[in-house]
Protein backbone atom coordinates (compact mmCIF):
# COMPACT_ATOMS: atom_id res chain seq x y z
CA UNK A 1 0.00 0.00 0.00
CA UNK A 2 1.25 2.86 -0.66
CA UNK A 3 0.89 6.51 1.39
CA UNK A 4 -1.03 9.28 0.73
CA UNK A 5 1.33 11.84 0.23
CA UNK A 6 2.04 14.35 2.36
CA UNK A 7 0.31 18.14 1.32
CA UNK A 8 2.70 20.06 2.26
CA UNK A 9 5.18 18.49 0.67
CA UNK A 10 6.13 21.05 -2.25
CA UNK A 11 7.41 20.42 -5.86
CA UNK A 12 9.20 23.45 -7.05
CA UNK A 13 9.38 23.97 -10.91
CA UNK A 14 13.24 24.05 -11.58
CA UNK A 15 12.11 26.50 -14.94
CA UNK A 16 10.31 29.14 -13.31
CA UNK A 17 10.42 28.41 -9.55
CA UNK A 18 7.14 27.96 -9.30
CA UNK A 19 5.31 25.96 -6.01
CA UNK A 20 3.23 22.94 -6.36
CA UNK A 21 1.61 20.64 -4.01
CA UNK A 22 1.98 17.19 -4.87
CA UNK A 23 -1.59 15.56 -5.33
CA UNK A 24 -3.22 12.35 -5.05
CA UNK A 25 -4.87 11.08 -7.81
CA UNK A 26 -7.33 8.43 -8.11
CA UNK A 27 -8.48 7.72 -11.93
CA UNK A 28 -11.01 4.91 -13.03
CA UNK A 29 -10.40 3.40 -16.42
CA UNK A 30 -13.07 1.83 -18.49
CA UNK A 31 -13.41 -0.28 -22.07
CA UNK A 32 -16.91 -2.29 -23.56
CA UNK A 33 -16.22 -1.73 -27.30
CA UNK A 34 -12.61 -3.01 -29.13
CA UNK A 35 -10.05 -4.22 -27.87
CA UNK A 36 -11.20 -3.63 -24.22
CA UNK A 37 -8.16 -4.95 -22.20
CA UNK A 38 -5.29 -3.02 -24.79
CA UNK A 39 -7.49 -0.21 -24.10
CA UNK A 40 -6.79 -0.04 -20.73
CA UNK A 41 -3.21 -0.93 -21.04
CA UNK A 42 -2.85 1.81 -23.30
CA UNK A 43 -4.10 4.17 -20.82
CA UNK A 44 -2.10 3.25 -18.23
CA UNK A 45 1.07 3.88 -20.39
CA UNK A 46 -0.60 7.22 -21.24
CA UNK A 47 -0.85 8.41 -17.78
CA UNK A 48 2.69 6.79 -17.08
CA UNK A 49 4.20 8.81 -19.38
CA UNK A 50 2.85 12.24 -18.62
CA UNK A 51 4.86 14.87 -17.06
CA UNK A 52 4.34 15.29 -13.74
CA UNK A 53 2.12 12.13 -12.97
CA UNK A 54 3.97 9.15 -11.06
CA UNK A 55 2.29 6.15 -10.83
CA UNK A 56 1.89 4.44 -7.17
CA UNK A 57 -0.42 1.62 -7.80
CA UNK A 58 -2.55 -0.35 -10.76
CA UNK A 59 -5.43 -2.60 -9.20
CA UNK A 60 -6.54 -5.66 -10.55
CA UNK A 61 -8.84 -5.92 -14.14
CA UNK A 62 -12.53 -6.47 -13.22
CA UNK A 63 -15.32 -7.44 -15.59
CA UNK A 64 -18.84 -5.81 -15.14
CA UNK A 65 -22.19 -5.48 -15.99
CA UNK A 66 -23.09 -2.30 -17.48
CA UNK A 67 -24.82 0.43 -15.59
CA UNK A 68 -26.97 2.66 -16.53
CA UNK A 69 -26.33 2.12 -20.31
CA UNK A 70 -28.26 1.03 -23.30
CA UNK A 71 -29.40 -2.07 -23.41
CA UNK A 72 -27.58 -4.67 -25.14
CA UNK A 73 -24.91 -2.89 -24.44
CA UNK A 74 -21.46 -5.06 -23.85
CA UNK A 75 -19.52 -5.44 -20.59
CA UNK A 76 -16.72 -3.31 -19.25
CA UNK A 77 -13.47 -4.51 -18.60
CA UNK A 78 -12.62 -1.55 -15.19
CA UNK A 79 -9.65 -0.69 -13.49
CA UNK A 80 -8.60 1.87 -10.71
CA UNK A 81 -4.75 3.79 -11.27
CA UNK A 82 -3.29 5.77 -8.36
CA UNK A 83 -0.77 8.28 -9.22
CA UNK A 84 0.67 11.91 -7.76
CA UNK A 85 0.48 14.76 -9.43
CA UNK A 86 1.73 18.14 -9.13
CA UNK A 87 -0.69 19.17 -12.61
CA UNK A 88 -3.87 20.84 -11.46
CA UNK A 89 -7.73 18.86 -11.96
CA UNK A 90 -7.74 21.22 -14.74
CA UNK A 91 -4.93 19.86 -16.48
CA UNK A 92 -5.27 16.03 -15.65
CA UNK A 93 -9.38 16.75 -17.04
CA UNK A 94 -7.56 17.65 -20.70
CA UNK A 95 -4.80 15.04 -20.75
CA UNK A 96 -7.48 12.19 -19.71
CA UNK A 97 -9.97 13.58 -22.68
CA UNK A 98 -6.83 13.30 -25.03
CA UNK A 99 -6.32 9.83 -23.89
CA UNK A 100 -9.80 8.96 -24.80
CA UNK A 101 -9.90 10.78 -28.13
CA UNK A 102 -6.48 9.11 -28.79
CA UNK A 103 -8.68 5.76 -28.29
CA UNK A 104 -11.36 6.93 -30.54
CA UNK A 105 -13.78 7.65 -28.00
CA UNK A 106 -17.38 8.69 -29.60
CA UNK A 107 -19.19 10.97 -27.41
CA UNK A 108 -21.95 11.46 -30.02
CA UNK A 109 -24.46 8.40 -28.56
CA UNK A 110 -24.43 9.98 -25.17
CA UNK A 111 -23.18 10.01 -21.83
CA UNK A 112 -23.15 5.89 -20.86
CA UNK A 113 -23.35 4.67 -24.45
CA UNK A 114 -21.09 2.09 -25.75
CA UNK A 115 -16.92 3.49 -25.67
CA UNK A 116 -13.68 2.33 -25.99
CA UNK A 117 -12.30 3.78 -23.40
CA UNK A 118 -13.12 6.24 -20.18
CA UNK A 119 -10.91 7.75 -18.35
CA UNK A 120 -12.73 9.42 -15.22
CA UNK A 121 -10.85 11.73 -12.52
CA UNK A 122 -12.26 10.25 -9.31
CA UNK A 123 -10.36 11.62 -6.27
CA UNK A 124 -7.56 14.44 -7.18
CA UNK A 125 -6.02 15.54 -3.58
CA UNK A 126 -8.95 17.49 -1.78
CA UNK A 127 -10.14 18.92 -4.48
CA UNK A 128 -13.80 19.88 -4.86
CA UNK A 129 -15.50 20.91 -8.13
CA UNK A 130 -18.75 21.03 -9.13
CA UNK A 131 -18.87 22.71 -12.79
CA UNK A 132 -20.28 21.18 -15.69
CA UNK A 133 -16.89 20.06 -17.30
CA UNK A 134 -15.45 18.72 -13.96
CA UNK A 135 -17.24 17.09 -10.60
CA UNK A 136 -14.80 16.26 -8.19
CA UNK A 137 -15.28 13.67 -6.50
CA UNK A 138 -16.65 12.01 -9.03
CA UNK A 139 -20.60 12.24 -8.37
CA UNK A 140 -21.03 8.15 -8.98
CA UNK A 141 -17.76 6.59 -7.57
CA UNK A 142 -19.39 5.82 -4.22
CA UNK A 143 -22.68 3.51 -5.86
CA UNK A 144 -20.37 1.88 -8.14
CA UNK A 145 -19.20 -1.15 -7.28
CA UNK A 146 -16.72 -1.46 -10.54
CA UNK A 147 -14.57 1.79 -9.21
CA UNK A 148 -15.01 0.84 -5.24
CA UNK A 149 -13.57 -2.89 -5.49
CA UNK A 150 -10.67 -2.22 -7.84
CA UNK A 151 -9.79 1.01 -5.38
CA UNK A 152 -10.07 -1.21 -1.98
CA UNK A 153 -7.66 -4.02 -3.58
CA UNK A 154 -5.26 -1.28 -3.74
CA UNK A 155 -5.94 1.17 -0.44
CA UNK A 156 -8.32 -0.56 1.96
CA UNK A 157 -8.51 2.43 3.98
CA UNK A 158 -9.17 4.29 0.69
CA UNK A 159 -12.22 7.48 1.72
CA UNK A 160 -14.03 9.55 -0.82
CA UNK A 161 -13.81 12.83 0.18
CA UNK A 162 -17.31 14.09 2.13
CA UNK A 163 -19.04 10.59 1.38
CA UNK A 164 -17.31 7.94 3.31
CA UNK A 165 -14.80 4.86 3.55
CA UNK A 166 -14.47 2.82 0.58
CA UNK A 167 -15.09 -0.25 2.04
CA UNK A 168 -18.34 0.76 3.73
CA UNK A 169 -19.70 2.02 0.15
CA UNK A 170 -18.64 -1.23 -1.14
CA UNK A 171 -20.71 -3.38 1.74
CA UNK A 172 -23.48 -0.77 0.78
CA UNK A 173 -23.22 -1.34 -3.11
CA UNK A 174 -22.22 -4.60 -3.24
CA UNK A 175 -20.41 -6.24 -5.91
CA UNK A 176 -23.18 -8.23 -8.18
CA UNK A 177 -22.46 -8.02 -12.08
CA UNK A 178 -18.84 -8.06 -10.66
CA UNK A 179 -16.21 -10.27 -11.72
CA UNK A 180 -12.47 -10.01 -11.15
CA UNK A 181 -10.44 -10.98 -14.57
CA UNK A 182 -6.99 -12.67 -12.63
CA UNK A 183 -6.10 -13.65 -16.38
CA UNK A 184 -5.88 -10.05 -17.23
CA UNK A 185 -3.12 -7.76 -15.57
CA UNK A 186 -1.93 -4.53 -15.92
CA UNK A 187 1.63 -3.65 -16.50
CA UNK A 188 2.87 -0.67 -15.13
CA UNK A 189 6.37 1.49 -14.51
CA UNK A 190 5.95 2.17 -10.95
Amino acid sequence: MTETPNPNIIDADTLTGEMRPIRRVVVGLGSNLGERFSNLQGAVDALADTPDVWITGVSPVYESEPVDCPPDSPTFLNAIVLMDTTLSASRLLDRALAIEDAYDRDRSHGINAPRTLDVDLIVVGDRRSDTEALRLPHPQAAERSFVLQPWLDLEPDAHIPDVGPVAALLDKVGTEGLTRRDDLVLESDE
